[in-house]
């Protein structure tokens, strides 16, 4: 599995209600089902990819967090993870409200635009970085709201949402040692991931 599923699925506990959204192949799903035996459902946009989580056995449906999200009840889950995607949703922002309403919990990987090596080939080049993490040309990434560690923080504190735990990671899984220190985690997190809920 993709380092960033491998940490969500530590935060999920089991026998939870998990809703995945872009749920891809349903790696996540199928992990969380077979070793935290989860009741777990995935959305997924691409109808290829729906059909080959589906062809596994997997509860995946085609949709569009932009759009399907509302027809869900409240607190119909214990989580609902949103891995590498809330940069290419158009309405970040409502969909993370969509999240934090139907699930008591939300949980958010994304790549950190704030990365220094995404700052520096920025500042040398004067073009849109491309990184390992961000392996795209601007004119073929699905990424509409690039946004770093510092935004996302400020988003939760604006909407009101309570970060239950948070860390940065590289590629490679290796944890930034910069917990204390956001601006620290901001600069050298390539990966930044996020546990969420409602406060109070």
């Amino acid at each position: 599995m993709r380092l960033d599923l491998r940490l969500i699925a530590e935060m999920i506990k089991p026998g939870a209600r998990v809703l995945d959204i872009g749920c891809g192949d349903g790696a996540l799903l199928e992990h969380l089902e077979r070793e935290k035996d989860a009741d777990a459902r995935g959305i997924e946009i691409d109808m290829a990819q729906a059909t080959a989580a589906v062809a596994q056995g997997l509860a995946v449906i085609h949709g569009d967090a932009d759009n399907d999200l509302a027809f869900y009840p409240d607190d119909a889950f214990d989580y609902v993870v949103l891995s590498r995607t809330i940069h290419a949703v158009e309405k970040p922002r409502e969909v993370l409200r969509q999240m934090l309403r139907i699930g008591r919990r939300a949980v958010v990987s994304f790549p950190n635009f704030g990365h220094w090596e995404v700052r520096m080939k920025l500042l040398l080049t004067g073009r849109m970085p491309m990184t390992q993490t961000w392996g795209r040309p601007w004119h073929e990434t699905p990424n509409i709201h690039p946004c770093t560690i510092l935004d996302f923080l400020d988003l939760c504190e604006q909407d009101g949402y309570a970060v239950q735990e948070w860390l940065a990671v590289d590629e490679h899984g290796l944890r930034a040692p910069w917990k204390r220190s956001v601006r620290l985690a901001n600069l050298f997190g390539e990966q930044a991931l996020f546990l969420l809920s409602r406060k109070g």
